[in-house]
C-alpha cells in the first residue's frame, strides 16, 4: 500500500491531532500530514469564535489529554511496566518518544486498522532512534478473538513483565455498551500480567450545556464526520463501571486539575475530559 493510500483511510482526527503534537512541540515533523494543516487551517476561524465566546477549543482537551496520559504512564513504567500497546494510535508521536526515553528497557506495540497502521510505518520509518522494540501492529480493537484482535497480541507479551494498555480518543466514537464490553475485555486480558494498567481518556456529557458549549459540540460533530458519545454518568459512575468490568483499582483525574496539564487549564475544553486509570493490583 502507498502512502497515498494509507492516507485515504486515515481519520481526520488522526490528520488534526498529528499536527497538534507537532505545532505544540510533542512531536516529530515526519508525524504531520499536509492533510493536519489544512484542518488546522480550516477550523481556526469556527474555534476562535469560540473561544472568544469563552468556550474550548480543540486544543485544550488534545493537549490536557495527551500531557496527563503521558504523566501517568511515565510512573507506571518506572514502577515496573514493561511493555506498552498503544490501541488506535492514529498519529501519536507516544510511541517515538518512549522508545527513544526508555530505549529497549520497554517494549511499545502502536497498533491501528491496517490503513492508518500502515501509514504510520511509513512515517516512522523515515525516523532515527527507534528501539528494536518500537513496532507497529494491524488491529481491529473490536474483533474479539483469532488474527489481529487484543486477545492475540497480547498472548505474545510476556506475562511477567508489566503490561499498560492506552486508548486515546477512541472512547469518544462508541456507544456505552461497546466501551463497558471494551472495558471488561482490556481488564481480562491485564490479568494475566503482573502489573496491569489502562489509560485513556473519558467525555463527560454536560448537563446544561451553554451556547458556547453546543457550538462547540457542532464543531466537533463536523470535524470527526459523525456522532460524539460522552459519558452519560459522573466520575463515581464512571469509576463504578471499571471496577465492575474487573478493574481492582480504577480512579478518574480531571483534565483541567491534573498538574501534568497546566498549561491547558486556561481552556474549558480541559474540563470537559478525564483521564482513565485503571489498574489490577
Amino acid at each position: 500500500m502507498t502512502e497515498s493510500e494509507g492516507s485515504a483511510e486515515v481519520s481526520p482526527t488522526a490528520h488534526y491531532t498529528g499536527e497538534t503534537w507537532v505545532r505544540n512541540g510533542l512531536s516529530h515533523p515526519r508525524l504531520a500530514t499536509w492533510q493536519g494543516r489544512v484542518l488546522h487551517r480550516s477550523f481556526a476561524l469556527p474555534l476562535a469564535a469560540s473561544k472568544m465566546l469563552g468556550g474550548p477549543t480543540l486544543n485544550g482537551p488534545l493537549l490536557a489529554r495527551h500531557r496527563i496520559i503521558d504523566s501517568i504512564l511515565d510512573e507506571r513504567i518506572r514502577g515496573g511496566v514493561s511493555q506498552v500497546v498503544e490501541i488506535a494510535c492514529g498519529m501519536s508521536p507516544r510511541g517515538w518518544r518512549f522508545s527513544e526515553r526508555y530505549g529497549d528497557r520497554l517494549t511499545y506495540i502502536e497498533a491501528d486498522l491496517p490503513g492508518m497502521a500502515q501509514r504510520k510505518r511509513e512515517a516512522l520509518a523515515g525516523m532515527e532512534s527507534l528501539s528494536e522494540g518500537h513496532r507497529v501492529v494491524d488491529l481491529d480493537v473490536l474483533q474479539e478473538g483469532g488474527a489481529g484482535s487484543l486477545e492475540a497480541l497480547v498472548e505474545s507479551l510476556d506475562p511477567a513483565g508489566g503490561l499498560a494498555i492506552v486508548t486515546e480518543g477512541l472512547l469518544v466514537y462508541l456507544d456505552d455498551d461497546t466501551v463497558d464490553a471494551l472495558w471488561a475485555r482490556f481488564a481480562t486480558a491485564l490479568k494475566r500480567f503482573e502489573q496491569g494498567v489502562y489509560l485513556s481518556d473519558l467525555r463527560f456529557a454536560s448537563p446544561a450545556p451553554g451556547l458556547p458549549e453546543r457550538a462547540f459540540g457542532v464543531i466537533l460533530g463536523a470535524f470527526v464526520r459523525g456522532k460524539i458519545h460522552a459519558y452519560p454518568g459522573d466520575q463515581a459512575a464512571a469509576e463504578a463501571a471499571l471496577n465492575s468490568a474487573g478493574f481492582e483499582d480504577a480512579r478518574l483525574h480531571r483534565g483541567n486539575e491534573h498538574p501534568a496539564a497546566a498549561e491547558a487549564r486556561n481552556d474549558p475544553g480541559s474540563g470537559m475530559i478525564s483521564i482513565i486509570e485503571a489498574a489490577k493490583t
